[in-house]
């Protein structure tokens, strides 16, 4: 038998419908690869093994019944972002030590209620807050990438790393993410895989840990867009328990794959080429543009001209709704607690040792922009900026632009601990230089590998949409795809 890891999910789909495969051998597949290779990278905090046969064989009852869903049988990963009932939830921080809600996250309900499995729980950036998977409680995950003929460790991106490389690593057959600055687009770039961060309001937010609440949104990591566009389908609703969840039909995203470009205007963002970008950068944009021009569509230059600010912005945002978010962390109901002599002395305590230095970090930042006499320097001046650069796209799409493209990162994927960027945090927070402004302004990003870098490393190419058209970003980005071919890492676990 083939490895049963290496199916697509839509392949996995077709063979467990016409039962060349179970959903229980699928699912050991899965369990297998996960026991063989987590030591090495890092990507699942915890595994579910009892509870993932038990869903594999109600699966596989239901298909033997003829009552399959749409992801009747598919073994998948979870960040550790999303409440499982039962099941370790700890957003990769020491403060939520023991952790197990009594509740499901919206999300991961939709995708058990279509017939999904659960492999486990992924590794990620703690409370979100990360580009590289480094500030983990439970240390690095590492990219199953490496550069042609080096042995050195790279980061997978982040915050949603354990995500991208489980997918990349076939340790799942697709994962949930993540995604409040980049966090979903960057470490599908960084591995290879497709990942997309629908318009806010496509998925609810309840049950999902909250980092920057007016930014997160979740969305899927998979191993082409075929199968992204299968995951979101599933993942996306309205929940009357969010109530910035938006209550609009879910399209069939899949059936639009191979529909034609002809007529479309696909935008070209010149505030995109920015200073010290590598050429091989410019030059996988400039073959994206010549792909699509190839499938009829046509290409525009347009001008973002707030996006210089967006990065800045998105720094204050961000930190002063994580320093609101997170100050319900106090050792008092859950977690973890440090005693003290006082009950003040004991949230002192519990929330030094319980906190990482990043989300310390972000936590002092936003409580600063938030004090008084600096709200308005700082706090209100932000959401200003926020305002323009979300008329800068309506702009553009006004204009008859239907998407936007763009590099996805300024870089392939970097050195584990990389002494330049562990220095200077300002230079970790430039990788979300070309992501944050799909977040700023609350639309759909999609990020679709386009090439090689000249080591060997994947790059990607991200599509932007206009607010709940991601239809649009899935039928662009399998035109790249089919151009592009698919990457897979040579594997050194």
């Amino acid at each position: 038998m083939t490895d049963l890891t290496r199916l697509t999910i839509a392949e996995a789909r077709e063979q467990l419908g016409a039962k060349e495969i179970t959903a229980v051998e699928l699912t050991d597949a899965y369990l297998s690869a996960i026991e063989a290779a987590n030591p090495a990278i890092n990507a699942y905090v915890t595994v579910t093994p009892e509870k993932a046969r038990d869903m594999a064989k109600a699966s596989d009852g239901r298909i033997a019944a003829g009552q399959a869903g749409a992801l009747e049988g598919i073994p998948l990963g979870i960040k550790d972002l999303f409440a499982t009932e039962g099941v370790h939830t700890q957003a990769c921080s020491h403060i939520l030590d023991g952790f197990e809600p009594k509740y499901e996250s919206t999300v991961t309900q939709n995708l058990w209620n279509d017939g999904a499995v659960m492999l486990g729980k992924l590794n990620m950036d703690e409370f979100a807050m990360g580009s590289s998977n480094e500030s983990s409680y439970y240390g690095p995950v590492k990219n199953p990438w490496r550069a042609t003929g080096s042995n050195l460790d790279l980061v997978p991106g982040g915050s949603s790393g354990g995500s991208a490389a489980a997918v990349a690593a076939f340790l799942c057959a697709g994962a949930t993410a993540t995604d409040t600055g980049g966090s979903i687009r960057q470490p599908a770039a960084f591995t290879g895989t497709v990942g997309i961060k629908p318009t806010y309001g496509r998925c609810s937010r309840w049950g999902i840990v909250a980092f920057a609440s007016s930014l997160d949104q979740a969305g899927p990591i998979a191993r082409d867009v075929r199968d992204a566009a299968i995951l979101l389908k599933s993942m996306a609703s309205v929940d009357a328990k969010d109530t910035t969840s938006v209550d609009l039909p879910v399209p069939d995203y899949e059936a639009a794959l191979g529909q034609s470009l002809k007529g479309m205007r696909i935008g070209i963002p010149r505030e995109y080429r920015v200073d010290g970008m590598p050429e091989e950068i410019e030059a996988l944009w400039q073959q994206g543009i010549a792909w699509l021009k190839d499938a009829g569509a046509e290409i525009v230059d347009i001008s973002l001209p707030h996006t210089k600010y967006a990065l800045p912005a998105y720094y204050i945002v961000a930190p002063a709704e994580a320093s609101s978010n997170l100050a319900r962390y106090d050792g008092v109901r859950y977690g973890l607690r440090i005693d003290g002599k006082d009950i003040v002395d004991m949230y002192e305590k519990t929330r030094a040792a319980g906190f990482g230095t990043e989300v310390k970090r972000r936590i002092m930042i936003g409580t600063y922009v938030l004090s008084a006499g600096y709200y308005d320097a700082y706090y209100l001046q932000a959401q200003k900026v926020r305002t323009l650069i979300k008329r800068d796209f309506e702009l553009a799409f006004n204009a008859g632009v239907d998407a936007i493209l763009t590099p996805a990162t300024p870089s392939s994927a970097f050195g584990i601990a990389d002494e330049d960027l562990a220095s200077d945090p300002v230079k970790m927070y430039l990788q979300d230089i070309f992501t944050v402004t799909v977040n700023m302004a609350g639309l759909p990003g999609l990020s679709v590998p386009a090439g090689l870098d000249h080591k060997g490393l994947p790059l990607s190419l991200q599509l932007i949409g206009k607010p709940f058209e991601e239809e649009i970003l899935f039928k662009t980005a399998h035109v790249i795809e089919k151009a592009a071919g698919r990457f897979s890492p040579n594997k050194w676990w």
